[in-house]
């Protein structure tokens, strides 16, 4: 079969009614997410997984990755309207998103923002259609030793690129390791860090890890905020005229193909897709010297690329079961929460469910922009909601969720103890992402280690003996030794430290 008939075959599940709906309760839940500042789609993702693990596994990814998309819809309406970035791809838009507001042409701003969002949506989520089949062939040729390597290379991206301390990322990336080594060895069948806690033989459950790291570390980091009031456009303001069409279509397209293109790298933020995007506007748009007071290509263009960023994330993940970004690896844990492994073999082993989601994307890229524009006016109602109100509610569900993975307390004080790790973490400034990708790819990466030194019996030279894991080692430790080096550049550039989380 190939990938466009089987496309259609996924339109056609991702349009039953059921599948719809969940799509539309993702794409709201996730615009409401992006709307509050400090919450984000990461944590509501990591919050709502443990309410999923009842549901259709189909229904279930399809929900949490609208979530995912829908929250950067949202984190544009506060950095347009109060120019505050609800979700951190979201900054760069405040500097000419809340000029235009000032000027009287937030629904301007607003409306070609949601366009360009589709737009760049909808590209990268062909650039996976196109991908998915000849990336996941290749996949399947990789064995343990290439794959082991082909991490690692993720994880010096992630070490080197999220922070702008190599050391702290390192870390960061060995304390997710050695969470993910608690439980019994898969090969000497012995206890490993239990504490003789039955409770933790079968691993700590990363549920209510990602809960806590996310849901409550969020929500203690956020604490004493003062609620917005944001004034809402009228439906007239938002159309945009002919000329921010005609202006915006090149910043659109240029966005595009940059947030695509970035999306596909582990470890750099949707943050840094809208700033190269913006970067590339001062420097080629033909009305540059506008950027900053209320131009309309400041708008469009890093919303086009932190949208096309997001559906371009999912391709890696696909094809070769590495999550690109902190949200991508909360998602990655659903899957597996569902007995699902993302990767080569998904496309043969549930081939129904990858094709449903991928079409899942356009769907759920058509229904915010269907809703979100002229909706904007309840948006900004929510933002009334006292924020007392809405952490109480969050903190219910972080609770009951928690408890709900296995039925057990122990899993509450796990999410507790963890949420004031992922606050503590945010105090000292310390990346999140190395974190939970090694917690979730832990078990991955040691069993691709232990089978490569079986089939050498010991000898670590297998991983420079094949050619193919040779050429990953040695990019892995080109992209480490290069992000030492340009940690002091980075500080002085004032990249964002994790603008994902």
């Amino acid at each position: 079969m190939d990938s466009f008939t089987a496309l259609l075959d996924g339109f056609a599940s991702a349009l039953t009614p059921q599948n719809l709906l969940f799509a539309l309760i993702g794409c709201l839940l996730g615009t409401i997410l992006g709307i509050l500042p400090g919450i984000g789609s990461t944590a509501g993702m990591a919050i709502l997984i443990p309410l999923t693990l009842t549901m259709d596994p189909t229904s279930a990814i399809i929900m949490l990755a609208a979530i995912f998309y829908g929250g950067a819809y949202g984190g544009t309406i506060t950095s347009v309207l109060l120019n505050i970035p609800g979700e951190g791809e979201s900054a760069i838009t405040c500097i000419d998103g809340y000029q235009m507001t000032l000027r009287g042409r937030a629904g301007a701003a607003l409306a070609t923002a949601g366009i360009g969002s589709f737009i760049g949506g909808t590209v990268a989520t062909l650039a996976l259609v196109v991908a998915a089949k000849p990336l996941s062939e290749l996949g399947l040729r990789i064995g343990p030793p290439e794959f082991f390597s082909l991490v690692l290379i993720g994880l010096a991206l992630l070490v080197g690129l999220v922070g702008r301390s190599v050391l702290k990322g390192l870390i960061s990336a060995c304390l997710g390791l050695l969470i993910a080594m608690v439980g019994i060895d898969p090969v000497m069948g012995l206890p490993r860090f239990t504490f003789d806690q039955p409770h933790f033989f079968d691993g700590i459950s990363y549920v209510p890890v990602l809960v806590g790291i996310f849901g409550l570390g969020e929500l203690l980091a956020t604490s004493g905020g003062a609620a917005p009031k944001p004034t809402a456009p009228t439906l007239r303001q938002l159309l945009p005229t002919r000329t921010d069409l005609r202006r915006a279509a090149p910043a659109i397209g240029r966005g595009a193909s940059i947030g695509t293109v970035i999306g596909l790298i582990p470890g750099v933020s949707a943050a840094i897709s809208s700033l190269l995007a913006y970067s590339t506007e001062k420097k080629v748009s033909r009305h540059r010297d506008e950027l900053g007071s209320g131009a309309i290509e400041g708008v469009a263009a890093p919303e086009t690329a932190n949208n096309s960023h997001s559906n371009a994330a999912f391709i890696p993940l696909f094809t070769l079961g590495i999550p690109a970004s902190p949200a991508i690896a909360v998602l990655m844990g659903a899957f597996l929460q569902n007995g699902l492994t993302p990767g080569p073999q998904l496309f043969t082993e549930a081939p129904d469910l990858v094709w449903t989601v991928i079409a899942s994307l356009f769907v759920g890229n058509l229904l915010l922009l269907v809703l979100n524009v002229p909706m904007v006016g309840l948006w900004t109602r929510i933002l009334a909601i006292p924020y007392s109100v809405l952490r109480a509610v969050i903190f219910a569900f972080i609770v009951i969720g928690s408890y709900a993975v296995n039925n057990s307390v122990i899993d509450i004080y796990v999410m507790v103890f963890f949420g004031i790790v992922g606050f503590v973490f945010r105090q000292v400034h310390l990346p999140l992402a190395p974190l939970v990708l090694t917690l979730i790819l832990g078990p991955f990466i040691e069993s691709a280690l232990r089978e490569s030194l079986q089939i050498s019996q010991g000898d670590f030279g297998i991983f420079v003996d094949r050619p193919l894991s040779l050429v990953f080692l040695l990019v892995a430790l080109a992209v480490l030794a290069a992000s030492v080096f340009s940690a002091g550049l980075k500080r002085k550039a004032g990249l964002p430290t994790d603008a994902e989380v």
